[in-house]
């Protein structure tokens, strides 16, 4: 199986939700919700991909990496590389039902697991699509971060009690889902948070809590001060609202806005190892990747997000080696040339 086979599979069985472009930068899909595009003008969507595009690299070949460090610790699990699978479900609204949701799920953490990093689950208008993906990480321990939506307290913290009970090694709200119904979900309360409802729900639990969805260094330090223990540097894949920056954009401003007092995690437009490497130099500690393992389930299963994730590695590595960089955790900005 290789990524071309892969690829080929997914478009048959996505057709006409998803074209599988060659270049996965929102232009074709803009304004087709559901699905996998994103509302209105496609902006958002296409600002995240281009927001990484935009950045270019230093070709430095005068040194001694020959064989970087890609591996990094994120919630205290060791990963092979610094890539996370997101939270991708609703399957029946999203994918025509091409796969169920069991499948789905299933794939991911099979998928990471055989890639050695972790994956978050997913949520929705049916409180089943949540349960399955916890039902999911029983099987693969120590994989899992289930992800929230950003629901009443009430349903939010008993919902987090599910996770711990599941084995989950974090948990996480999407609160870039506070306004995210379309006309073809219902029965699905959202609302954004207050800084004293995000305390009462870092306290509920001895997890660590992800807040996604944070696009301002002024929500990046009402995260950091709720005790939020990582951020998602994100606009939900340009789903969320029209018109919003790339979030390659704003990263370096949030990053240094909250320094070292949480992980800083970012997703939007991230199509290779190459973009990875360009995040890690703009401040993030890992990267969070949704469409490019969602064709890689649904085309290959778990083998397919391990044929994607296998790419990631090997690029990343290349482009580490050809910017001079020894180690993930240490990437320096001075990789990104400045014209």
């Amino acid at each position: 199986m290789n990524w071309k086979e892969i690829q080929d599979n997914a478009r048959e069985k996505l057709n006409p939700i998803c074209k599988v472009c060659p270049v996965c930068n929102g232009v074709v899909c803009r304004g087709q919700m559901p699905g996998m595009g994103s509302p209105g003008t496609g902006a958002s969507f296409i600002n995240n991909y281009q927001a990484l595009a935009n950045y270019k690299l230093n070709l430095r070949t005068l040194h001694d990496v020959k064989e970087p460090e890609m591996s990094v610790e994120i919630f205290g699990q060791k990963l092979s590389l610094p890539v996370i699978l997101g939270a991708v479900a609703g399957v029946k609204i999203n994918f025509n039902s091409c796969i169920t949701e069991e499948e789905l799920v299933d794939n991911w953490l099979q998928g990471a697991q055989l890639s050695e990093t972790i994956g978050m689950t997913g949520d929705g208008p049916d409180s089943a699509i949540y349960k399955i993906g916890l039902e999911s990480s029983k099987k693969y321990p120590g994989l899992a971060i289930p992800i929230i939506k950003p629901r009443p307290q009430a349903e939010i913290i008993a919902n987090i009690k599910e996770a711990e009970e599941a084995g989950a090694i974090a948990v996480g709200i999407d609160i870039d889902a506070a306004a995210l119904i379309h006309k073809n979900i219902k029965g699905l309360s959202v609302e954004p948070k207050t800084l004293m409802e995000l305390r009462e729900i870092v306290a509920s639990t001895t997890l660590p809590v992800i807040l996604k969805g944070i696009m301002t260094p002024v929500d990046a330090l009402i995260a950091a001060e709720a005790g939020a223990s990582a951020i998602v540097v994100s606009n939900h894949g340009g789903r969320a609202m029209d018109h919003c920056a790339g979030t390659a954009e704003v990263l370096p401003e949030i990053a240094s806005a909250v320094g070292d007092k949480m992980t800083v995690l970012i997703d939007g437009g991230i199509r290779t190892g190459l973009d990875v490497l360009k995040c890690l130099a703009l401040g993030a500690h890992a990267v969070v990747i949704g469409r490019p393992p969602t064709i890689a389930a649904i085309g290959g299963g778990a083998e397919g997000i391990k044929v994607m994730l296998d790419n990631f590695k090997f690029d990343l590595r290349k482009t580490m080696i050809l910017t001079g960089t020894k180690d993930v955790r240490y990437v320096n900005k001075n990789i990104l040339y400045k014209g």
